[in-house]
């Protein structure tokens, strides 16, 4: 039975309410022109500049608060408000979120324990602790992370490594409901939070690596029942079931493990896929570049789906009968930006394979795709035909290995987020590079165990540098300045209405940049590495930014002696830190 304490009883409040300006996502939110309404709390609460409701802040995920009290004049002076302890070594990957005057915050191993805080004192108001059995590890890939919570009516919503979904009381911790979402000793595990649309909580889970079917399912908020479930790779009778080699789609992939984003005007949620089983692409389908219609669907792509009914409307496909484990489940970031002088609405995605793409988000047109790292494994993606003009020498298959492609398959950025600031136009990018080598070998399915075929060694990008924080504008496709570090898998990113951008790296180094420049204003190592995202609020008219630390711990073992130096970089942790300027 979970457990959960409660050193002192605290409800929540509503601050006042500050709406966002500038940010065409809350003109979304809002969505009554359309008639459709998302879930009325999330549309209070995000239209609240001094909370951080979901995941990405917002349902477009543009990781921005306008939030301005502390910014590029006063950021040197930024000092400690409180640290708290998640009780939780490795991994630890949340962003926490914040509603009225409460934080909630998951740590990494199941979570091990999910706190709720007084966000202005850090005092703990309940603790709730989750049993999650002792054999996750072996079936969770990569680590044993958590990466955050999500709330809606009162309610808390946690996915865990056992993949199970629970709902807890958000003013006691009380747990209301829990379900199975999936078994997670095929090789399922629930590493991110769901996404709650009106009475519905949506979610995925992992598993590519271990040749799980994926699927989203989405959930009553009241009573954790299941309401729709889609496959993300389809079966042999339904539409794309002929993209698949035999039967292979039984075992293929297609994992929807990161975050989801929504469009209320348009009533459309948008989910990143992952790469399809096994990476030995001679078993699902031709071995080389010559895959015709095996391509494999609907992995490595961005889904635009119905929350009613999980109907799939459009898809982009960003890699195809992909061979280089480039999982397209990078979050989908939404925005209006002007191109050629007309208003778009668009969706932008940072994808594992090293390009930019920019598309229509109500119609999925690709409107521009260009490399945002050194890449190669491709001479350019062709938004008329949809596919990459790939380089036949660096696509490994059977009889063929291929040496020195770049990116590496922890991709040009992989899970830690990006943001973007309409005040300046900017994506900022936490990427990453590093290339390999590729080769393929036999493979059969064994359930619960790596569904894999492949070898690739790691090697170190060109430049003498391993990682970058990119701040990329999406119209121009082009990159305006960037930082760059000296090891990958560095933190994500958090822009604000103070001209800063907010990011960690593999060191343990938190900093608060210029946004417009690059300038860091500010940095202090927090002593375990960095790979969640920086969240700010406000609490009774002081502005806060939050940040957990807690150095991965098994990605290091994918990655060869590039691996052996991320490791060496910051010991494990597991804590949260909160900091303002006094």
């Amino acid at each position: 039975m979970a457990r959960t304490t409660t050193p002192r009883r605290e409800y929540m409040t509503f601050g006042t309410k500050g709406f966002l300006a500038g940010i065409s996502m809350i003109a979304m939110l809002a969505a009554g022109t359309s008639g459709i309404r998302a879930n009325d709390s999330l549309i209070k609460a995000q239209s609240d500049s001094n909370q951080w409701a979901v995941a990405g802040h917002d349902y477009g995920n543009t990781r921005y608060s306008p939030l301005k009290q502390i910014n590029t004049e006063n950021a040197g002076k930024l000092t400690l408000a409180y640290s708290f302890s998640l009780a939780s070594l490795r991994s630890n990957e949340s962003s926490p979120i914040v509603v009225g005057n409460t934080l909630y915050v998951s740590s990494s191993w199941g979570p091990k324990c999910v706190y709720a805080l007084d966000a202005a004192t850090g005092a703990r108001k309940w603790t709730w602790e989750p049993e999650i059995p002792e054999d996750v590890l072996q079936y969770a890939c990569c680590d044993v992370n958590n990466r955050g919570v999500s709330y809606a009516d009162g309610k808390i919503f946690v996915g865990r490594l056992d993949g199970k979904l629970t709902a807890l009381d958000a003013a006691t911790g009380k747990s209301l409901w829990t379900t199975k979402v999936v078994d997670y000793k095929q090789g399922s595990v629930i590493t991110s939070p769901p996404l709650v649309v009106r009475d519905k909580v949506i979610t995925g889970f992992g598993g590519g690596e271990y040749g799980v079917r994926g699927s989203l399912q989405a959930f009553d908020i009241n009573s954790g029942k299941q309401v729709w479930q889609t496959f993300t790779v389809p079966s042999p009778d339904e539409p794309g079931g002929d993209t698949w080699k035999g039967d292979s789609a039984q075992h293929g992939g297609g994992a929807a493990w990161l975050v989801g984003s929504y469009d209320p005007k348009s009533d459309t949620v948008y989910w990143g896929t992952s790469n399809p089983g096994p990476w030995n692409t001679g078993v699902r389908s031709t071995g080389d570049g010559n895959f015709g219609k095996l391509t494999n669907l609907y992995t490595a792509s961005t889904l635009a789906l119905d929350p009613n009914t999980g109907k799939i409307k459009w898809h982009i496909q960003t890699t195809p009968a992909d061979a280089w484990d480039y999982d397209g489940v990078n979050e989908a970031v939404l925005a209006d930006l002007k191109i050629g002088g007309s208003t778009v609405p668009t969706l932008m995605k940072a994808d594992r394979n090293g390009y930019f793409f920019v598309a229509n988000r109500e119609t999925g047109k690709v409107l521009s795709a260009e490399k945002y790292v050194f890449s190669n494994w491709a001479k350019k993606w062709d938004v008329k035909t949809m596919r990459a003009e790939e380089d036949p020498d660096k696509r490994p298959g059977p009889g063929h290995p291929a040496k020195d492609i770049c990116p590496n398959l922890i991709g040009g950025k992989n899970w830690q987020p990006m943001s973007f600031n309409p005040q300046t136009g900017l994506v900022y990018i936490p990427s990453n590079n590093v290339c390999m080598d590729w080769s393929v070998s036999d493979v059969a399915y064994k359930r619960g165990v790596f569904y894999l075929g492949a070898e690739f060694p790691t090697k170190e990008g060109p430049g003498g540098f391993l990682g970058e924080l990119v701040a990329w504008d999406p119209v121009a496709q082009k990159k305006v300045w960037s930082i760059k570090e000296d090891l990958p898998f560095n933190g994500g990113t958090l822009t604000t209405g103070g001209g800063l951008v907010f990011a960690g790296n593999i060191h343990g180094d938190f900093r608060a940049i210029d946004a417009k420049s690059g300038k860091v204003l500010w940095s202090k190592n927090l002593g375990s590495g960095i790979g969640a995202g920086p969240v700010t609020y406000s609490v009774d008219g002081k502005q806060y930014v939050a940040i957990v630390v807690g150095r991965t711990a098994a990605l290091p073992a994918f990655l060869g002696e590039v691996g052996k130096k991320m490791t060496a970089a910051a010991p494990e942790g597991g804590s949260l830190f909160v900091f303002s300027v006094q």
